[in-house]
């Protein structure tokens, strides 16, 4: 087997491990979904989700690019890996506490069209949590362990959100969601810091480099810097609702970004398995390796994604009505969502690449482009604001703007990453043009039904979308690297319990 078989082949089997996960995790997710827009409603959750995209980006910045460079650190150290992973928990602890003493003093940040009640103030001391959860995660990726993500991620925190959720339900509706955020975060940060000191030990003879720390901080600020922008690219279109609109409209669109950030799961879910690939290809100068695996996952990625976005979106109404009736207003907001997914796939792949080999370049697209975007949207609000549309077409004028910016960063990043590597990395093949085809025809025919028989959409509409998308791709779209993919999927125990290949050191 040629090296770069064996590449594919890694990828092939951290993928399946992580797709089961991914199944793990929607399958936990949709019930957070129901419990928050049928016993919450959409005011409350509207405010909730714009504190949370304040929340997530400081924990975000806290971790300072950790979650792609401490593979790099890792591997070029000679110092004891666990001392290197002790010196990435305090520099996200420090950063975590200098972010939360901001919040706690603006909270206005995280509400800014509601007054601050309740536990509201005590919400930023969860961005430790989230921080250390997601160094922790990184480093045991590095080794290849994918079974940490897939536990904390997949199982823990979207099982505990969903039961909490409902639990708080009973007591408090006005910080229900805040408490079981909080309640999820940190069974994540125990379910990722458990399996770290299994993996590593603990820090026996280590204490705290100065000039490393600051060594790791400054060359991790333009990965940082990337991770801020990938994040604010999703998240954005949220807090400039929270600007523009009233809670209610936020919520509404957070319920419909919620279903469609599903697919953008399957990208992160390839994360710990790619990163590590390539650092290594990257260590041997084998720039063709590191093409054919940007090409593989985009396309294994981007086939995916296309297929949920055909199932989410051809059914909308009838998948944001099982939200509940009030959410249905978020349907074209859904689609626009959700094709943006697919558009934003390529690029997001090739810049698990170019972290690495041109970071201060592909800082400056994600800058531009989120800049972009942010005009863009506001642009387009105040545009169908003055045509007199209705809030809810104003409002799905961000996820328009999302779409084509993505879009764009998908092209612009792809040269980008041709250029350095001398070869395509392209993962578009025509029979994904007719899989989609193939499925809009049978998903036209399931929505021609009467209103009454909405229930089919879902019940009917969605498996027989899937199926033929899934034939026609299969029959004329999967190679046998694809098909390595599908080779031997993992049961729930091996989705939970095993690790990816051997440990790096």
């Amino acid at each position: 087997m040629t090296e770069t078989s064996k590449d594919i082949a890694q990828l092939a089997k951290g993928g399946r491990t992580n797709v089961a996960g991914f199944i793990l995790r929607l399958a936990a997710r949709i019930p957070f979904l129901f419990i928050a827009g049928r016993l919450y409603g959409p005011e409350l959750v509207g405010r909730f989700a714009i504190a949370v995209v304040v929340v997530e980006l400081a924990a975000l910045l806290a971790t300072l690019g950790l979650k792609r460079g401490l593979a790099q650190a890792l591997s070029r150290t000679d110092r004891p890996h666990v001392h290197v992973v002790a010196d990435g928990l305090v520099v996200a602890a420090l950063l975590s506490l200098l972010a939360s003493a901001v919040l706690w003093t603006f909270p206005e940040v995280m509400y800014p069209n509601t007054p601050i009640v309740g536990l509201d103030r005590w919400l930023p001391l969860i961005v430790l949590a989230i921080a250390w959860s997601d160094v922790s995660l990184a480093a045991l990726a590095y080794r290849h362990n994918v079974k940490a993500a897939v536990t904390a991620r997949a199982v823990v925190e979207p099982w505990t959100i969903s039961i909490a959720a409902w639990i708080f339900s009973f007591f408090t509706t006005r910080d229900g969601l805040v408490l079981s955020y909080v309640a999820s975060m940190i069974a994540a940060l125990i379910a990722s810091i458990v399996p770290l000191v299994r993996s590593y030990g603990l820090p026996r003879g280590w204490s705290p480099h100065v000039r490393g720390l600051l060594a790791m901080i400054r060359d991790n600020v333009p990965l940082a810097g990337a991770d801020a922008f990938e994040w604010g690219t999703r998240n954005v279109d949220r807090f400039i609702l929270g600007v523009m609109f009233e809670p209610k409209i936020v919520g509404i669109y957070y319920m419909a970004q919620q279903v469609a950030s599903l697919p953008q799961k399957l990208k992160t879910s390839f994360d710990p398995i790619l990163g590590p690939v390539i650092t290594q290809s990257l260590a041997v100068n084998d720039r063709l390796a590191i093409a054919n695996q940007v090409r593989q996952v985009a396309f294994w990625i981007m086939a995916a994604q296309l297929g949920l976005a055909l199932m989410g979106s051809i059914p909308g109404e009838a998948v944001m009505g099982t939200v509940g009736p009030q959410f249905v207003a978020g349907t074209a907001a859904l689609a626009f969502l959700l094709f943006a997914e697919v558009l934003a796939s390529t690029g997001a792949v090739c810049e698990t690449a170019l972290v690495y080999t041109a970071r201060h370049r592909n800082l400056l697209i994600s800058a531009v482009m989120l800049a972009f975007q942010v005009a863009l949207s506001f642009g387009m609000i105040i545009a169908t604001r003055r045509l007199g549309w209705s809030e809810e077409a104003q409002a799905a004028a961000p996820a328009v703007a999302l779409m084509v910016s993505v879009a764009l960063t998908s092209v612009i990043k792809a040269r980008l990453l041709r250029h350095i590597l001398s070869a395509p990395v392209s993962p578009l093949r025509w029979p994904l043009v007719w899989a989609m085809l193939a499925a809009l025809v049978i998903g036209g025919l399931v929505t021609s039904l009467p209103h009454e028989y909405e229930w089919a959409e879902i019940v009917f509409g969605i498996p027989a979308i899937a199926g033929v998308y899934l034939f026609v791709l299969w029959r004329w779209a999967f190679t046998p690297a694809d098909r390595a993919l599908f080779g031997k999927m993992p049961n729930a125990e091996e989705a939970t319990l095993p690790n990816v290949g051997s440990p790096a050191r």
